[in-house]
């Protein structure tokens, strides 16, 4: 009897011990599952349909920043668990500003590796069509980090203006239109610089041996191409013909009697009919007034127009008017009287469309 209940003692200690030790292991497993999830769970709201998602990240945020922004884009599933393993992985005294992509529904851990490690991805940066340094600055504040007080301010500043014998009025001649790759927190002074980088590879030398063949420097090259493109902004196959009018005025010392310079002079871009009254605004930009190029380009000029005006064409006109058919296209002439019947056709042509302005 006493061994039996020995046996009886025992055999319910086992199983209190047995119970005991599951209930252990059960609930390390549950601290082993909930540890497992908040490292390698997905935590990013990622739609099915969706490509890809961005996030930018400012200069100077700290980590709040960084949940705040996570959050205002509607993207993180549990910001605790984030913020618990951004901490873990020291993450949170290690921010790295930039555009960073989201293709898929990340987990904690990939997401942070990736803010951790400055992996952003690169932007395109592109702007042509632009008039002023001031629609520069603005384009460009669009599309990083740097806002267009900040890119105006720099170029507008005369110590770097002056170690690059630049002013205000040719300042924009530094900046070649095209698509550039940028990271999106690029700071004002890294664009410009890079600007300057692009400029100075853009005149090669056989650029520049075209602009002392036709006795221009790159800035005075880059003037004129902005004459031409507005002079001719539609057909580009054009703009050598028109270029080789202008370096036929220049040579004969002619005023450029430029429409494109006198509503650059005006102020007003919506003019398409020039008046003889606008001819006399006082302007360095009047070329109906002042002879030889204008203080600088009236707009950013393409590339296109530049090397239009390196490989101007060879003839004799030197004088143009639009073609009275509306096709894009001048009538060139020799000789004045050959020009005002041109001109008159054209003048015709606008009155029958009723354009007055």
């Amino acid at each position: 009897m006493k061994i039996r209940r020995k046996f009886k003692k025992k055999s319910g200690f086992r199983k209190f011990l047995i119970s005991f030790l599951v209930l252990v292991l059960l609930g390390g497993g549950g601290m082993v599952y909930e540890l497992y999830s908040r490292v390698y769970n997905p935590n990013i709201i990622f739609a099915e349909d969706t490509k890809e998602k961005y996030i930018y990240i400012p200069t100077s945020s700290d980590f709040t920043k960084v949940v705040e922004v996570l959050s205002e884009n509607g993207l993180l599933i549990n910001s605790n668990s984030f913020e618990w393993l951004a901490k873990q992985k020291k993450y949170t005294n290690n921010i790295k500003p930039g555009r960073y992509k989201i293709d898929r529904a990340l987990n904690n851990n990939e997401l942070i590796n990736l803010l951790r490690s400055g992996r952003q991805t690169p932007i395109k940066v592109t702007f042509n069509n632009l008039r002023t340094k001031e629609q520069l600055a603005g384009r460009i504040a669009n599309q990083i980090e740097a806002d267009s007080f900040a890119i105006l301010s720099y170029i507008t500043d005369t110590v770097f203006q002056q170690k690059l014998e630049l002013n205000n009025n040719n300042i924009s001649c530094l900046f070649i239109p095209n698509t550039y790759e940028f990271y999106w927190n690029t700071s004002a002074d890294q664009f410009v610089k890079r600007m300057l980088k692009e400029y100075q590879k853009f005149w090669n030398n056989d650029r520049k041996a075209k602009a002392d063949k036709i006795k221009l420097n790159y800035y005075e090259v880059a003037t004129l191409a902005s004459i031409v493109e507005k002079e001719q902004n539609i057909k580009r196959d054009e703009r050598p013909e028109i270029a080789g009018l202008y370096l036929n005025r220049i040579k004969k010392k002619m005023k450029l009697e430029s429409d494109p310079t006198l509503i650059f002079a005006l102020g007003d871009f919506t003019i398409k009919r020039v008046l003889n009254k606008d001819k006399k605004v006082d302007s360095p930009f009047n070329t109906y007034k002042h002879k030889g190029l204008p203080p600088g380009p009236i707009c950013i000029p393409s590339i296109n127009s530049i090397d239009a005006v390196l490989n101007a064409s060879n003839h004799k006109y030197i004088f143009m008017c639009a073609k009275e058919d509306f096709s894009g296209y001048h009538n060139f002439a020799k000789t004045y009287a050959k020009h005002l019947i041109n001109a008159r056709k054209y003048q015709k042509a606008l009155n029958k469309r009723k354009i007055m302005r």
